[in-house]
C-alpha cells in the first residue's frame, strides 16, 4: 500500500497525517522528515511551511486502512528468546 500514491497516514499521525504520510509513500523516517519541516518553515517566516502543510490536508486523501491488513510494522522487532530458538 506504501507505493499506491500520496495520502494522509492513519498510522503515523500528530496533526493531520500529512507527514507520515509523506514518509510512508517514500520510505523516509517519519521523525526525521518532520524535523526538516519545522527547520525549513521557521527559516522562511513559518507562513509557507504552514500554509503548504494546510493545502495538502486539503487535498491529500486519508488512508483506507483495510481490515485484514496488519497494523502494526512490517519486520516486528525480535527477541532474545525468538533469536536463540532459530
Amino acid at each position: 500500500m506504501a507505493n499506491s500514491g500520496l495520502y494522509r497516514s492513519s498510522r503515523h499521525n500528530m496533526i493531520a497525517g500529512v507527514m507520515g504520510g509523506i514518509a510512508e509513500r517514500f520510505g523516509w523516517n517519519v521523525t526525521l522528515l518532520r524535523i526538516i519541516f519545522v527547520i525549513v518553515s521557521c527559516l522562511s517566516a513559518a507562513f509557507p511551511g504552514i500554509l503548504v502543510y494546510l493545502v495538502l490536508w486539503l487535498i491529500m486523501p486519508k488512508q483506507n486502512l483495510q481490515l485484514n491488513e496488519p497494523q502494526s510494522y512490517e519486520r516486528p522487532v525480535r527477541t532474545i528468546y525468538e533469536e536463540k530458538i532459530h
